[in-house]
């Protein structure tokens, strides 16, 4: 083990001794105090051999994410820590600490407050979140992005029958954290994280009014500031990613300068809906940006109808399609540019909480497809087994986001203790 190594994984022991303590102080909390939090223990297996030399058939990592809580001034206020870290056995990138919450709340009858560190989501769709733009994507946890980084804000929320309307004013950016050299899935293009390109300064604010109107949930929001999904630069020269990617794999010159994220200051409007109506979910979420190169529109839509107790077996099961769809094209910061998303999630109502989600993600225009299978069973009462399966199907040279990425299927098997 190197010495960076060393030092992380020393990082991750103090952090689960202190915690382990913390827990034992915290046992019986005084009223409104609390400490819970959870420890996973991960293992991915490669089922293909890496397109890169000298990386391995095998990943273990450990994540410790414990969160405190305590209650002040009879309720009427809050505060909220959950500092997160993970230890990664072959990637450097991936071993990582973050904040992803330290937050203070106030809560009044028709208004609340809250300042600090902070989480938020936005959005209604399974496959893609078009309309979530608050937070940083945190990639190295998943390539599913759903997993964020905190984010430091201000935010007041009125709440009036005409709906909620949040204000936020966001305080510092953050770079998304790419997959490092040692990492499967990777980065299959030089690449220098390091030289990133930012504009707009640390300062930016977003808005949302959210609605519910009989089966009818809406919102509306407005986004200024830094864009968190970089494009890619040469020098001062955007690039499309698709001028990197052809086979046989690498197909560039290492020496040519490295590719550098850009991270540009854009005006984002969006658009969120779910109807529900007799086991029926309709869901659409549309954005258009501009700032960012030209601008540009994109969308997601879809439903999911849920059919209970199927054939009197106690079983739950989701049917899900959606569509997404992004006018630049092959020049989109992301694959879901005209990719149809077929998935059911069943459940099993039983006391484990068992549940399996499984789906496709198809490209129209190369036939590419993504599978994926997140099966979750709960073991006793303080522990959860998951297990995940990423694999490409049927991608070719000219797949911008895959092809370099295209023998890193893997089977991933995860172990939580929750405290």
């Amino acid at each position: 083990m190197t010495d960076c190594g060393r030092s992380h994984f020393a990082k991750l022991v103090v952090t689960i001794v202190l915690t382990v303590v913390a827990w034992g102080l915290f046992e019986n909390p005084a009223n409104g105090q609390q400490i819970t939090g959870q420890v996973s223990m991960e293992g991915r297996l490669f089922t293909q051999d890496a397109l890169r030399d000298n990386l391995y058939p095998t990943n273990v990592s450990i994540a410790i994410e414990p969160e405190f809580y305590q209650e002040l001034n009879d309720g009427r206020q809050s505060l909220t820590v959950v500092p997160f870290l993970r230890w990664d056995e072959h990637d450097s990138e991936r071993t990582h600490w973050d904040v992803r919450e330290l937050d203070w709340e106030y809560f009044a009858r028709d208004w609340e407050l809250r300042a600090g560190v902070r989480k938020v989501f936005w959005g209604v769709t399974e496959s893609n979140h078009l309309v979530d733009v608050i937070n940083q994507t945190d990639l190295v946890e998943d390539l599913d992005s759903e997993a964020k980084l905190g984010q430091p804000m201000v935010n007041l929320a009125i709440i009036q029958p005409w709906g909620t309307l949040d204000l936020y004013a966001l305080m510092g950016f953050r770079q998304r954290r790419f997959f490092g050299a040692g990492g499967r899935p990777g980065i299959p293009f030089p690449f220098n994280s390091d030289g990133a390109k930012i504009d707009g300064g640390n300062f930016g604010w977003a808005m949302r009014w959210a609605y519910t109107a009989g089966p009818m949930d809406i919102g509306v929001s407005q986004f200024h500031g830094t864009a968190r999904d970089p494009r890619f630069f040469i020098g001062d020269q955007p690039i499309v990613i698709a001028d990197f990617i052809r086979s046989p794999f690498p197909s560039i010159d290492t020496q040519d300068p490295m590719i550098v994220p850009g991270y540009e200051v854009i005006d984002q409007l969006g658009v969120d809906a779910q109807l529900t109506m007799n086991g029926w979910l309709l869901k659409f979420e549309g954005i258009n940006r501009w700032g960012q190169g030209s601008r540009f529109a994109a969308m997601t839509g879809g439903l999911e109808y849920t059919l209970g107790n199927l054939r009197s077996s106690g079983l739950d099961l989701g049917l899900l399609v959606e569509y997404s769809y992004d006018d630049r094209g092959i020049e989109a910061l992301t694959p879901l540019e005209d990719d149809v998303f077929l998935g059911g999630r069943l459940a099993f109502n039983d006391v484990q909480t068992t549940e399996v989600l499984a789906g496709t993600v198809l490209d129209r225009t190369s036939k590419a497809s993504f599978l994926f299978v997140e099966a979750s069973r709960r073991l006793g009462e303080r522990s959860t087994l998951d297990v995940r399966i990423r694999s490409f199907v049927g991608v070719p040279p000219d797949d911008v986001f895959l092809y370099g990425i295209r023998n890193d299927d893997y089977l991933q098997a995860s172990w939580t203790l929750y405290f």
